[in-house]
């Protein structure tokens, strides 16, 4: 159902993330988008060349939203380890899969340099800006120097998207927290513990 004054475009646009993310690229036929949006047969030949075109339009629709979501938590408050567990931790529908990671296990999205860009794009962005976060710990003497900020933030990056995956093959959101829990743990062993007391202060006794 779709409330307000929503143009034709936009249901097509909305239709086809649903549906790219129910069913993949292969099994949303521009039939199965055009019901779901409610808009008769030559709509989306009026605003789209085609099936491709209209996917390109929503994926990059769903990685504008899981970019501006991930970073809402990622330009949080607290420390860095605050804010990739914040990012981590969010809610997640775990069991219908990433949104945009389903579209990476599309043999046809993957060997369509079009639509695959806005997933390489929407991954290099998530890996840097979780290594820029990780490198302003280092900064503010939160993490430890030796820590290598964007293998840490490529491991975190496929911690997600390996959880996904193991949590849809069972059915079970368990080994997705389980995962997050895990990488998060590795994460918080190598927090630097704050000084106990400023220089000069007798500590509590």
């Amino acid at each position: 159902m779709y409330s307000g004054p929503v143009n034709t475009r936009e249901r097509l646009v909305e239709s086809a993330q649903e549906l790219l993310w129910e069913r993949g690229y292969v099994g949303t036929s521009p039939k199965a988008i055009l019901e779901r949006a409610g808009v008769g047969q030559g709509s989306m030949y009026h605003h789209f060349a085609g099936k491709s075109a209209l996917a390109l339009a929503a994926i990059r629709r769903t990685a504008e939203g899981m970019r501006e979501s991930a970073e809402e938590c990622l330009s949080g408050p607290g420390t860095a380890y605050d804010r990739v567990a914040a990012y981590l931790l969010r809610e997640r529908r775990v069991l219908r899969g990433c949104p945009i990671g389903r579209m990476a296990q599309d043999r046809d999205v993957v060997h369509s340099a079009e639509l695959r860009q806005p997933l390489d794009e929407m991954f290099g962005w998530l890996r840097g800006r979780i290594a820029e976060v990780l490198a302003e710990g280092q900064r503010r003497g939160e993490l430890p120097a030796a820590l290598d900020p964007a293998a840490t933030a490529a491991a975190v990056a496929a911690v997600v998207q390996g959880g996904y995956v193991l949590a849809r093959a069972a059915d079970d959101p368990a080994p997705f927290d389980a995962a997050v829990h895990g990488v998060l743990a590795l994460l918080a062993a190598q927090v630097t513990p704050a000084p106990a007391s400023t220089p000069g202060t007798p500590a509590a006794g």
